[in-house]
């Protein structure tokens, strides 16, 4: 089983969709195994989103605002299913509370307690491609939850872990991490492999390549994160882990 993750950047446009599919059905072609894809907001759709709310209110309810700003990644995994079926592919997307994420009650900072991806699995065995809505879940008193700026990342592991994969493809808009930022410094050099603690001091120190907390949870779960360039989806740029393997 594969589980791959495109962020905004990878779906910045309505063409974007058109791309993402044809890296997924080149994939499953390929590999000839099941694949789940986890999807963020297009690019500025939850800045965009925020905005709106704080023209209505200056300080919006953050229930209310959970409910609006998860709209984003619903757009994003109806318009790859959508993409997909034009490739005769088969898929389905679920929000991220129908692919049975379970968070804490904290609105607008979410932490997954626990995935119950038996509607993810049922889909699977019928030969779908799943399609996933990151950075958002459901509490358990049924609320729609999100889970903060890069929680789609975190979310991606999560499925990943409760899947028992045992590793995740992060396509982005950069071909690996760097020590340091590859559009300020000619000379950044790219890691082709990096520890836990390596990539959790970049995302502490500012990194946005990955997020800390799906860091944290791929290393406590023992989940590979494997960094490709969407243009160049061939190629494996850095992969983060016990060993690098």
């Amino acid at each position: 089983m594969i589980v791959m993750k495109f962020g905004g950047a990878a779906v910045a446009t309505a063409g974007s969709f058109h791309r993402i599919a044809a890296i997924i059905a080149d994939a499953r072609k390929e590999h000839q195994c099941p694949i789940v894809v986890v999807v963020s907001a297009m690019a500025n759709a939850t800045d965009q989103l925020l905005s709106l709310a704080k023209e209505v209110h200056p300080n919006p309810p953050r229930r209310e605002q959970d409910m609006l700003i998860s709209v984003g990644e619903r757009i994003s995994i109806a318009l790859l299913a959508m993409a997909l079926e034009l490739k005769g592919v088969d898929a389905v997307s679920f929000t991220g509370s129908q692919s049975g994420i379970i968070t804490d009650e904290c609105h607008a900072e979410a932490s997954i307690v626990e995935v119950k991806p038996w509607r993810i699995l049922r889909a699977l065995n019928e030969g779908k491609v799943v399609i996933v809505a990151g950075f958002q879940g459901v509490s358990r008193t049924g609320e729609i939850t999100t889970l903060g700026r890069g929680g789609s990342d975190t979310s991606a592991v999560a499925i990943a872990a409760a899947l028992k994969v045992s590793c995740v493809d992060f396509y982005k808009d950069v071909d690996g991490i760097y020590w340091s930022d590859p559009k300020k410094d000619g000379n950044a050099k790219k890691m082709e492999k990096m520890e836990y603690t390596e990539a959790k001091k970049l995302a502490e120190g500012g990194a946005k390549v990955l997020h800390l907390s799906s860091i944290l949870l791929a290393e406590k779960n023992g989940v590979l994160l494997r960094i490709r360039s969407f243009y160049k989806p061939e190629e494996i740029g850095t992969v983060v882990g016990s060993g690098g393997a």
